[in-house]
């Protein structure tokens, strides 16, 4: 069959969960045999979120070819286990860069160029470029923002010449709020009438309504919302708040939403999946009684900053039949005199990634104390690279060790700029990206935990582990026991005395997904709790 086009919006206001609702849908197609994709097209101007603060749009999410990601590509593929590539996020900052490119070169012969037709066009051209290169049975496209922003409205207008262009190919599912007014006692569904009326006006209608909501939706209510926006009775469906996100695929297919989006299709529906890995990841959730405490200690006060490492840790807490409760460590106010307090409660420690300065005397603080006490502790990016000045400064005898990053000065570079970044001026895109090898040297932890030679993981960094420093530190009991195996980086490093001491250049968090949890963060979780016993 031709690929099917499906469009997820959103109305009212934002943070209401297209991603997870895209990330469902695809979860729920997928489980009936469809091979499926998921796309995000986000309206800033930016190119990608490489160089956005985390406070500003979340966590950066990397995809194994190296692309800067919205952190919605992030649930994409945990929910599905596919993988993302630099065409699944696309940005307004992206599609003028290529049409201007295309000005430049006089692609378009002297015609003026306009957001209608040139701007319009290559959102379409985008938009259909995965469905038509690897031929998906279905290809989920989310439009950031909401409804009612200008910049979001090249967006929709493509998708409105799509459906005209495509015609059965295409539907809209659109997420609206419906908000409850204590004061009245009642829901109020007027917004979302409002939201549909101005999808509208834009020439939209949509196909199905997911209405978000604290408090459970009659039926009587959901019935109004469709005479009011023009959509079937039962392709109106609700999303409450659920104990996690997880839930969510489960609750939507108990409501038809899969069958109802393949009736839009006219294609058959058949027989409901199971979902049987997914129901037992869940119900193993549910009994687990017990709390695995962690804190994370980093700078970033928000927990879409963290939100893959989050996730990977609830994962693996699930796995190890415990709830998995995360404490943020604000890396900025740790002290030496606080230092007990704040870490002594903690099962296990993740030392956070992050660039730049600010917050990692913290970092170095939280190293020392997790090594010297024997805290199991997981140091990832910036995180291993605070772990390996630690042991310079207090073990190597190296004071003044530090990264070149946050002092080009040092006599001790322990962590310093790859030779092919000390050329770099533009700080987008070009930082050492994606996945890469790694060779496990046999008989370490870390080879056990994988229980393989050679893995492959994501990278986002600049700096680096300073190879003639190698020696020295595993003379000193810090091995450095995974390696780039063309360049000879070094991946990881870990003291094998300890209860679990880790760092990791890489991301892995990037790659743990709810059927396939990481071994790194499971393994780490597991020494966590059994160091809570002792």
């Amino acid at each position: 069959m031709s690929p099917k086009y499906i469009f997820v919006t959103g109305g009212v206001a934002s943070s209401l969960g297209k991603g997870i609702i895209a990330a469902s849908i695809g979860k729920l197609l997928q489980a009936r045999g469809f091979n499926i994709t998921i796309q995000k097209f986000d309206p800033y101007i930016n190119i990608d979120p490489g160089t956005l603060n985390p406070y500003e749009h979340g966590e950066c999410y990397v995809t194994e070819d190296g692309q800067e990601t919205d952190l919605d590509l992030g649930h994409y593929e945990r929910f599905t286990g596919i993988r993302t590539t630099a065409g699944n996020n696309v940005t307004t900052g992206k599609i003028y860069q290529s049409v201007i490119d295309k000005e430049r070169r006089g692609d378009y012969l002297g015609k003026t160029v306009q957001v209608v037709p040139h701007i319009v066009d290559e959102i379409k051209r985008r938009m259909l470029l995965l469905g038509k290169k690897y031929h998906y049975d279905f290809v989920i496209t989310e439009i950031g923002g909401t409804v009612g922003d200008i910049e979001s409205q090249p967006f929709l207008e493509a998708i409105r010449q799509l459906k005209w262009e495509l015609k059965g190919d295409t539907i809209c599912v659109h997420l609206t709020y419906v908000p409850y007014l204590k004061a009245a006692g009642e829901l109020k569904t007027k917004p979302t009438q409002h939201s549909v009326k101005e999808l509208q006006s834009l020439g939209i209608q949509p196909d199905v309504l997911v209405l978000r909501a604290e408090r459970e939706l009659g039926a009587g209510l959901m019935k109004k919302v469709a005479g009011f926006c023009n959509v079937q009775p039962e392709a109106v469906v609700q999303s409450l708040d659920m104990p996690t996100i997880y839930e969510v695929p489960v609750r939507m297919q108990e409501q038809g939403l899969d069958a109802i989006i393949l009736k839009q299709f006219n294609l058959p529906v058949g027989e409901t999946p199971g979902l049987g890995p997914w129901r037992s990841f869940l119900d193993r959730r549910d009994k687990a009684t017990e709390t695995v405490k962690i804190g994370l200690v980093g700078k970033y006060d928000l927990q879409d900053a963290y939100k893959s490492i989050l996730e990977a840790l609830s994962q693996a807490g699930t796995y190890n039949d415990r709830r998995t409760k995360v404490e943020f460590i604000n890396s900025e106010k740790l002290t030496e005199n606080n230092v007990a307090e704040q870490l002594d409660a903690m099962d296990g420690i993740v030392i956070c990634p992050g660039f730049g300065s600010r917050g990692t005397e913290g970092k170095l603080i939280a190293a020392r104390y997790c090594r010297e006490h024997d805290i199991p502790t997981f140091g990832i990016c910036l995180g291993m690279q605070m772990m390996v000045i630690e042991f310079a400064r207090n073990v190597l005898g190296y004071t003044d060790a530090n990264s070149s990053e946050m002092d080009s000065k040092t006599a001790h570079n322990v962590i310093d700029l790859m030779e092919d970044q000390k050329t770099v001026k533009n700080m987008g895109g070009t930082m050492r990206l994606g996945a890469y090898e790694c060779t496990l040297r046999e008989g370490s932890r870390t080879a056990a935990i994988y229980g393989k030679s050679v893995v492959s993981e994501r990278h986002r960094h600049r700096y680096e582990f300073n190879g003639d420093y190698a020696d020295k530190y595993e003379q000193a009991g810090m091995h450095c026991v995974g390696q780039n195996p063309e360049c000879g980086l070094v991946e990881i490093v870990e003291i094998p005395e300890k209860k679990w001491y880790i760092g990791t250049q890489f991301h892995p968090e990037y790659s743990s997904t709810v059927l396939h949890p990481h071994p790194l963060f499971l393994d780490f979780v597991k020494a966590a709790i059994e160091a809570k016993k002792h």
